[in-house]
């Protein structure tokens, strides 16, 4: 593409075809992840492993999405979007099969890396379409599309895995996908466009290294806190490592003419405050996805079929409001929005810590209802307008920055949850049920606290921002 012919921002049927074939991949990736975890029992009988090593389902998925996702810009700059799409659709099509067909407890977690890879390529990948494709009087309602694929998913994934693995076993979590997949590649394959030149880039081994080993060390810490607690001299080893590295990562690519993720995105204080916000809602969303299941089972005695469903509710709300979210941010910009979803957020939270454990495990799924209506008109619009604030070129770079972040929020915003409540049970292991209900309820407080601050956080990110997104950018 030369400078002569400038590709044409337009919204059409190729346009949202191509952004949900992508986002299949993504979709499809955390809904695995969220339905093992209800496998877990299963894997550990049949493979004849502890809980500390079936945990490598979701830890290694983790830990390759966080490789992956921060040299998604450098693969944006390098590689036509057409061949990473197909690229990640083979490899995560390559992984659901091995998983599906695994002989043995490696081999399914080698699918699930190999699974990783897709989806790392695939989920930036799908936020750089709209950002590069979507007509600026549309980008909030778009970015609200490609939001919504993977915002519904950890919703989707209990209630799916539960009824697939009662009623086929685990492995029909994998089959269940394959044909979706394949229908995601000729779909994408026909309607993906080219909407910037491509030039060789150069890869810095060093920063991919500093990186991959502080987003590992950060990865394995939260994943071991749920069983060692934070406290553990390891996991406080790991994370003091993670600092470390990832401080010298940052410190080599201000430095370096070949940056692999320009790290001066993030002195720009929309942008900064935009991604802190998403992520600290990402946490209390995840974690709430963790906690209200397993508190159906443990305390309240409800199947996990039905454990799974309670979180349905709200996924149908938040399908229905995301686009909706979007299209605000496009007509009024993006302060009312934001501070409008950030309100509910807070809001939630202070149900679930005044009454959340008062009642039945279904009182807390009505309670979760609200949670999507912040997701839905915050979290994407926050994207947006953290994103908008940088040059065009530099926006890989801040979508790579949001998607990795987003998802080490997730993962810390869980373990944090399933540490409080590990501590609880070891407190008083004599009454479980009691127990859990006293940690759940010191989760709901914990959360209170992040929401309120991720409020501030959306307040003075969007300042006097009232204007139309596409007026804002002229």
């Amino acid at each position: 593409m030369t400078a002569s012919n400038v590709f044409e921002r337009r919204l059409d049927a190729r346009l949202v075809i191509a952004v949900v074939a992508i986002g299949v991949m993504s979709f499809a990736g955390v809904v695995v992840e969220t339905a093992m975890n209800i496998a877990f029992p299963a894997l550990m009988a049949e493979f004849g492993i502890a809980t500390s090593t079936v945990q490598w389902i979701t830890t290694g998925y983790l830990l390759v999405l966080a490789v992956i996702m921060p040299i998604s810009s450098l693969l944006n700059r390098r590689f036509r979007t057409r061949g990473l799409f197909v690229a990640a659709g083979l490899a995560f099509l390559a992984g659901t099969l091995l998983c599906a067909l695994a002989p043995g407890f490696a081999p399914l977690v080698l699918g699930r890396l190999i699974q990783g890879v897709g989806a790392g390529i695939a989920l930036p990948l799908m936020f750089n379409l709209v950002l590069e494709q979507a007509p600026l009087e549309r980008l909030g309602m778009m970015m609200g599309i490609a939001t919504l694929i993977t915002a519904i998913a950890p919703a989707v994934g209990p209630s799916l895995g539960g009824f697939l693995i009662g009623a086929y076993g685990w492995r029909s979590v994998f089959w269940v996908l394959v044909p979706f997949l394949l229908v995601s590649l000729l779909l994408g394959v026909a309607t993906i466009r080219q909407s910037h030149p491509t030039a060789p880039a150069p890869f810095s081994p060093v920063q991919f290294l500093l990186l991959a080993t502080g987003f590992t060390a950060l990865v394995i810490a939260t994943s071991s806190a749920s069983t060692a607690g934070f406290a553990s001299p390891r996991v406080l080893g790991l994370l003091v490592l993670a600092v470390v590295l990832v401080a010298a990562f940052c410190l080599v690519s201000a430095r370096s003419q070949a940056p692999l993720l320009r790290v001066g995105v993030f002195r720009r204080p929309v942008f900064t405050l935009s991604i802190l916000y998403v992520v600290l809602v990402q946490a209390t969303v995840l974690a709430l996805g963790y906690l209200i299941p397993y508190y159906a089972q443990v305390a309240d005695a409800m199947g996990a079929f039905a454990a799974g469903c309670l979180l349905l509710p709200g996924c149908i709300v938040g399908a229905c409001l995301t686009p909706f979210g979007g299209r605000v941010l496009d007509a009024l910009g993006p302060a009312r929005p934001i501070r409008t979803g950030a309100a509910f957020g807070v809001a939630t939270l202070v149900l679930f810590a005044l009454i959340g454990t008062s009642g039945s495990a279904t009182r807390m799924a009505w309670i979760y209802v609200l949670m999507p209506i912040c997701q839905g008109l915050s979290v994407s619009n926050s994207m947006t307008n953290g994103l908008r604030t940088l040059p065009d070129d530099l926006q890989p770079d801040g979508n790579a920055a949001f998607n990795t972040i987003q998802q080490l929020g997730g993962a810390i915003g869980t373990a944090v949850a399933a540490t409080i409540v590990a501590t609880a049970q070891v407190a008083r292991p004599d009454d479980v049920a009691a127990a859990t209900t006293a940690g759940t309820r010191i989760v709901f407080w914990t959360l209170l606290g992040v929401m309120l601050v991720a409020a501030l956080l959306a307040v003075v990110a969007t300042g006097r921002q009232n204007r139309p997104l596409a007026d804002a950018v002229r």
